[in-house]
């Protein structure tokens, strides 16, 4: 038993939850007209992916769906949930059970499950395809449609004998392969439009791109040119910067030392200068001396004369102090003076001291003049004058000695502040003009030095330019070794390079293309993006010819199936048909196609080659023609079939199909209804015949269909509209009743 359940909820009259259970090779559904049995066919229909709203008597997804009733309110969503036992993995998935869902919304959308999970339609469709289960075709035939195979065009006859054939999961691969095909040739169209688009300015660019090489040489000869002129230039620049340097630092220390000196001199001419006027002065002071010196040997002489007349006063002097003071006299004047001391020592007044000592000042002088006015002249006081005079006129002496020898030294000094004066006026000019010689060549250096930072400047401004021009490649004179003879060679020999580097220079900005970083990485990305399309084309050409190789493949497999089924369906056609009308013949031929030729221009390989795509749909699909001869008549043609002759021709047709390649079940609607007793139980016994090959579900009135089935479910309808279930096992009753 591959079909195990169908449960309908909300379903056209099946408003409630409903669920029919198979446990019977042949199941039968059984009811009057209008309870609702065609939509247990139509709800197979809708579950196994029917698109057409036709084939299921509604105009919209909304007709699918309850309606409602005075006793039930409508419902919102139908849904229809088919089981099958997959136990011996007929369906192509890793489950033992399948469950198969369908829900349609009032709103149209439709949601598909599989065992829970949301798919899409085209994933049910395959799964079912590849069992041989379909929604539309031979396996579910609806109410009124026993005699679809017979009034279907050739071609349509043909879909359905090939769905019967099992061959509709290669239609699918075919017409899957067909539309990537189709796509592919949209695809390899625009790929060629774009190449066709971008060729113009890749070839633009590609030009532009030779010029920038060309200009890229030059600037890598410029920058092999720069980097060896600056890296002699640098060095030239930086011995030369560095002689001059030290040169300079030799005549600065020289100049500053010389100005040093020359300070010094001229301080000390300076120093000779004030030495004249000191000449000058120790000129005065040595007349001033020497007058001086005239005045002490005179002051001498006076001195050595009265010297003379106070020895000879001292000789014939004999009169002594105590015959000339009076001692009372004396001693009187000595308690006056220490009294007055006395008072003085007691007094802590100032005035009062200096009162007191002017007072004894006083009295001390006219003691003495008292003393001295008559008094004769001793000779202790004769004694007293000549060594007075003895000792002034050793001071003369001395003074006179003294003066002699100021006297010389003043005229040396002033003779050797004369010559130091010349001599110090001797160095300054000398010096001076030794100084003058060390500026100029100090500012000789300076200039020179001046000179070559100008030299340093135009070296910098050339490094600059060249990094714009040429760019880190530049960077090579900073690290190279100093080149050979750049420090000895002639400077002539530098400025060759240098207008050759120029000319160069000239050229490059002539070219007017500058870096060409942003024309080359366009170029590159214009590139990469032809050389991206050119594979894309070449894959997409490949994948054609191998679709196309699919598809040819796939139509000789359908072919050969197709023809090879055809043969097997005239053989059991022709023992169905034989059994149902007790001879005669029923055959289905081959028509001659119709070729209606669409040419694809799909442009594959060259863009002047096109090759001409046949619509092998067209070719391939030949319709199938149906000959029917009856026993004891003369009737060849369909179209002159009684309306009971035409339900066996279709009978004997379905299942001569079902024959070939059984489908794991089959839904029949009342195929039998225009059938008499007698074709009605040889209907019966097909159906049992068939029934150990397929599951089959059997909608009908006819009862020795309902004695062929195992269980019968019955189905009525209740007052509020809704459509009811009811249930019996005929082959438990069977059993239960042996």
């Amino acid at each position: 038993m591959y079909l195990k359940s169908i449960e309908l909820s909300g379903f056209k009259s099946f408003g409630k939850k409903t669920e029919l259970v198979f446990q019977s090779r042949i199941s039968s559904i059984v009811g009057p007209n209008g309870s609702g049995k065609s939509n247990v066919a139509e709800a197979f229909r809708f579950v196994l992916g029917e698109q057409s709203m036709k084939s299921m008597r509604s105009k919209k997804g909304e007709d699918l769906i309850w309606g409602g009733s005075p006793g039930l309110a409508r419902a919102n969503r139908a849904g229809v949930k088919v089981t099958f036992d997959n136990s011996t993995r007929l369906l192509d998935i890793d489950f033992k059970e399948v469950v198969v869902e369908r829900i349609v919304y009032r709103d149209g959308q439709n949601e598909y499950l599989l065992n829970g999970t949301v798919v899409r339609l085209k994933d049910v469709i395959r799964l079912l395809a590849g069992a041989n289960i379909g929604g539309s075709g031979y396996q579910i035939i609806s109410q009124g449609e026993a005699d679809r195979i017979l009034n279907a065009s050739p071609k349509e006859r043909r879909e359905m004998v090939e769905d019967a054939l099992g061959l509709k999961l290669y239609q699918h691969k075919k017409a899957e392969s067909e539309r990537k095909l189709l796509e592919s040739g949209v695809n390899i169209d625009k790929t060629k439009s774009l190449r066709r688009e971008i060729a113009p300015h890749l070839s633009f660019l590609r030009t532009q791109v030779e010029k920038i090489e060309k200009a890229r040489e030059m600037k890598e000869e410029l920058a092999v040119k720069l980097n060896d002129y600056l890296a002699r230039e640098n060095a030239w620049i930086t011995q030369e910067d560095s002689r001059l340097k030290d040169e300079a630092h030799v005549h600065e220390s020289e100049s500053k030392k010389l100005s040093v000196r020359l300070a010094e001199l001229r301080t000390v001419a300076g120093a000779g200068k004030h030495g004249t006027s000191k000449s000058s002065e120790l000129h005065e002071k040595l007349q001033g001396k020497e007058a001086r010196l005239v005045e002490v040997r005179r002051e001498g002489e006076d001195l050595q004369r009265e010297l003379g007349r106070a020895e000879g006063a001292l000789e014939a002097n004999t009169v002594t102090v105590e015959q000339i003071v009076a001692v009372p006299h004396v001693r009187q004047f000595a308690r006056e003076l220490d009294s007055t001391i006395s008072d003085i020592e007691h007094s802590d007044d100032i005035a009062t001291v200096r009162a007191a000592l002017a007072h004894i000042r006083n009295r001390i002088k006219s003691f003495v003049e008292g003393l001295s006015g008559a008094a004769p002249v001793t000779s202790h006081e004769a004694k007293q004058q000549v060594e007075e005079l003895t000792v002034a006129l050793a001071k003369k002496k001395h003074e006179q000695e003294v003066l002699t020898g100021e006297i010389d030294v003043m005229r040396k000094e002033i003779a050797r502040i004369r010559e130091a004066s010349f001599a110090a006026e001797r160095d300054v000019i000398e010096h001076e003009a030794t100084l003058r010689e060390a500026q100029g060549k100090l500012n000789n250096a300076n200039v020179a030095r001046a000179g070559l930072k100008s030299l340093r400047e135009r070296f910098e401004e050339e490094v600059r330019e060249g990094v714009a021009l040429v760019g880190a490649a530049l960077t090579g004179w900073e690290r190279s070794d100093i080149p050979q003879g750049a420090l000895s060679e002639d400077r002539s020999e530098q400025e060759k390079r240098r207008k050759q580097i120029e000319r160069l220079k000239i050229k490059i900005e002539e070219s007017g293309l500058g870096n060409g970083d942003a024309v080359v990485k366009e170029f590159s990305q214009t590139k990469e993006r032809d050389e991206f399309l050119a594979r894309e084309l070449i894959d997409l050409e490949t994948s054609a010819s191998k679709l196309k190789d699919i598809i040819a493949e796939l139509e000789k497999t359908i072919d050969e199936k197709f023809k090879d089924g055809l043969k097997h369906i005239n053989e059991a056609l022709k023992g169905f048909f034989v059994k149902l009308f007790g001879g005669g013949e029923a055959k289905l031929t081959i028509e001659q196609p119709r070729r209606k030729i669409s040419r694809l221009n799909l442009d594959i390989g060259d863009e002047d080659e096109e090759e001409d795509f046949v619509d092998e749909e067209e070719e391939l699909y030949a319709g199938l023609s149906i000959s029917v001869s009856l026993p004891r008549k003369k009737v060849k043609g369909l179209e002159i079939l009684s309306g009971g002759e035409r339900a066996l021709t279709s009978i004997a047709l379905i299942f001569s199909m079902s024959q070939v390649n059984p489908p794991p079940f089959l839904v029949l609607d009342e195929t039998d209804a225009a059938l008499d007793e007698a074709n009605s139980k040889r209907y019966a016994d097909m159906i049992m015949e068939l029934g150990s090959k397929s599951q089959l579900i059997v909608i009908t009135h006819n009862r020795a269909t309902m004695a062929a089935a195992g269980e019968l479910y019955g189905v009525t309808m209740s007052q509020d509209g809704v459509s009811k279930l009811l249930s019996v096992k005929l082959e438990e009753a069977e059993r239960v009743a042996k």
